[in-house]
């Protein structure tokens, strides 16, 4: 069965979320993010992805306290990422709580770091995230062509130790109209040892349902819910079935 990954971005220590990835189309929500993190772990969700918006418009980490704090007082497993620049930002996010690490640009930019990092942490502790458009990988907040084709990137880095790749879909993301399923299947098909993380799109549990029956492990949910889109009995009943 399919792992919920419900997904909090944060600004300033508030929930909120993109369109397509711009800063000037967020939406900020009343949510606290503390008390968000606890009713995902209520409905049975064990991880909880963590976008560091400030640290990613930075370079740094900027909200680390803040989600250590969320990982410690909703007791689930962290991913984040945002503003991960350089392997001592990761060892000290690792020591401090967070589960994993998520990189994006930094894995085009500096592509030595992504690799020491996975020789390091390994596979489970260090996940690939690549913003697709039309299969190109884009950077820096979705603003440039990296000019790098999805699979190549994952071909190049899986020597490395690589085992889990969060993959965006920029069209779709934020706009609660549907996943890119025949993209995540397709890579999925073509490394089965791999995790595909599917995120983007997501605007209904019949999205998420699809995702399963093709066979997708992990999808990573945020504005659906927020929206109402998807409620927290959904996803409640989708986890008790991963338990059963």
């Amino acid at each position: 069965m399919i792992q919920i990954i419900p997904a909090i971005d944060l600004m300033g220590g508030k929930c909120v979320r993109l369109s397509q990835g711009r800063f000037e189309d967020k939406k900020v929500y009343d949510s606290d993010p503390v008390e968000m993190a606890k009713a995902y772990a209520d409905a049975g969700c064990t991880r909880i992805h963590i976008v560091d918006l400030d640290g990613a418009k930075a370079g740094s980490p900027q909200q680390t306290d803040l989600i250590v704090r969320i990982a410690q007082q909703a007791n689930v497993e962290v991913q984040s990422g945002g503003g991960m620049q350089s392997v001592s930002l990761v060892e000290s996010a690792l020591k401090s709580g967070i589960s994993a690490i998520v990189i994006g640009t930094a894995a085009i930019r500096q592509p030595e770091m992504l690799h020491e990092c996975l020789i390091k942490f390994g596979g489970d502790r260090i996940i690939l995230a690549a913003d697709v458009l039309n299969e190109i990988v884009m950077i820096s907040g979705w603003a440039e062509d990296s000019n790098i084709e999805i699979r190549e990137l994952i071909e190049r880095i899986l020597p490395y130790g690589l085992n889990q790749v969060l993959v965006t879909d920029i069209n779709r993301d934020g706009m609660l109209g549907g996943t890119a399923t025949g993209l995540y299947v397709s890579l999925q098909q073509q490394w089965p040892h791999i995790e595909i993380i599917a995120s983007g799109g997501v605007g209904s549990i019949n999205d998420i349902i699809s995702l399963d029956n093709a066979g997708i492990r992990s999808v990573i949910v945020g504005k659906a819910i927020y929206e109402g889109r998807i409620l927290m009995n959904e996803i409640r009943e989708i986890n008790k079935k991963n338990a059963g």
